[in-house]
């Protein structure tokens, strides 16, 4: 969970995210990790910059062979 999400917006500061957003998404996290489980994988949950947090975790993991990730388009 990238903080930044949870800020204001760029142009008026209201909230990106507000309280049914965030319930839908955790709860949306939860059971993707619940289903994972079942399946005999797990899933990882970080809070924090992506740029730094998936360094952190390349770092812990040691062998890793590729990064995948997506970028959210930006409102002008």
């Amino acid at each position: 969970f990238d903080p930044r999400h949870y800020l204001g917006t760029h142009c008026y500061g209201f909230p990106k995210t507000g309280p049914h957003r965030l319930r839908f998404l955790l709860e949306s996290v939860k059971d993707l990790r619940e289903t994972l489980k079942k399946k005999g994988s797990t899933l990882v949950v970080r809070k924090g910059k992506p740029e730094d947090v998936v360094h952190d975790l390349i770092t812990q993991l040691g062998s890793v062979s590729a990064v995948a990730f997506h970028e959210e388009v930006r409102e002008i």
